[in-house]
């Protein structure tokens, strides 16, 4: 069985954009990784039921989401929707509503996009987000996932204004505020992930290295914390962030990347979805992992570490959750996105 592996990336120093590489779970290996879409800051990206690949993009002292159709094989541009300063930092698709979203970090905003009959994408509404938290880092608000709850509501991660907030979404792309949830000042709330339970949460914070259990609330879109837990060992005092966080699909493990530590934790869940228990630190040899994805049948877990240019393949044991590098030193130049299609 063979996957496509999409690797977004920075292009500051030697990347050059998006790439792609060739998963084979028999033989355990990530291959033939070649540049697919040369673009500035393709720093992540998502593709469409319809396979049309929406990708952060840089154009000069311009920054949004390109489209680009991937049916034939070869990327066709579609289009892109551009604004003056710097690009956002998370896409994600709405099949429902036909709608793409957008967290700008250093703007503070959500821009929402419609989807059009070809693939490409027109702006439909930006909110803009205001607040500070206690650290140098969060001086204003920073935007920085903006994603779907199991029930269809826009959520959205605040690592300025250490805040989770829910929006009801219309069809026209506008946006109406339902809730806030507040985490401790200065957690950084950077990503979210729901177990497959659709009642349970798990928050990843960027500046405390922790995630944060929470329920989640379907009758008015709430959040409520349960518990904390460090995403580091004990003895770690140096600096680290944490960055990205994946549940397995049986809903019994849960995954999140530390900056600094440079390692995947890996957290057996409770079989009421509300506890976590640390069982590994796995080293990705190599630094600053900013993004982890599992494969198809979570049978693996690839990481790449966006300053030494390098990629490690795991094979994840679905009993015990545990990883085992299997693949180590891929090319994968200033990768910050991986996506299996």
């Amino acid at each position: 069985m063979t996957e496509e592996v999409l690797i977004g990336g920075y292009t500051r120093r030697i990347g050059k954009g998006i790439y792609r590489g060739i998963f084979d779970a028999t033989t355990a290996t990530v291959s033939d990784i070649q540049p697919f879409i040369n673009l500035d800051n393709a720093s992540y990206l998502t593709i469409s039921n319809r396979n049309i690949l929406y990708t952060v993009i840089k154009d000069g002292d311009q920054g949004g989401i390109a489209a680009y159709d991937l049916a034939s094989g070869t990327p066709v541009f579609l289009n892109a929707v551009l604004a003056a300063g710097a690009p956002p930092a998370y896409v994600a698709v709405d099949e429902d509503r036909q709608l793409v979203y957008a967290a700008n970090y250093h703007k503070g905003e959500i821009l929402v996009y419609q989807i059009q009959a070809d693939g490409s994408l027109t702006l439909a509404s930006t909110t803009v987000h205001e607040g500070h938290g206690p650290r140098p880092e969060q001086a204003s608000a920073h935007v920085h996932y903006t994603d779907l709850t199991p029930d269809h509501r826009l959520v959205v991660c605040d690592l300025g204004t250490d805040e989770l907030v829910t929006y009801v979404v219309d069809n026209a792309g506008q946006l109406t505020k339902v809730a806030i949830y507040k985490s401790e000042p200065g957690f950084g709330t950077r990503h979210l992930v729901f177990h497959p339970n659709h009642k349970t949460a798990y928050l990843l914070g960027e500046l405390s290295s922790e995630v944060t259990v929470l329920d989640y609330h379907a009758a008015d879109g709430t959040f409520s914390a349960v518990a904390t837990y460090s995403m580091l060992p004990a003895d770690w005092h140096e600096a680290n962030g944490g960055a990205a966080i994946r549940v397995s699909k049986d809903g019994r493990f849960l995954y999140a990347s530390n900056r600094g530590y440079n390692s995947i934790v890996v957290y057996a869940i409770s079989d009421d979805s509300r506890q976590l228990r640390a069982i590994q630190q796995m080293s990705t040899d190599g630094e600053f992992p900013r993004d982890f994805n599992l494969s198809a049948n979570d049978d693996f877990l690839l990481a790449v570490n966006q300053n030494s240019d390098n990629g490690t393949l795991y094979r994840r044991d679905a009993q015990t959750g545990l990883l085992a590098a299997c693949q180590k030193d891929l090319e994968t130049p200033e990768g910050v996105c991986v996506l299996f299609h």
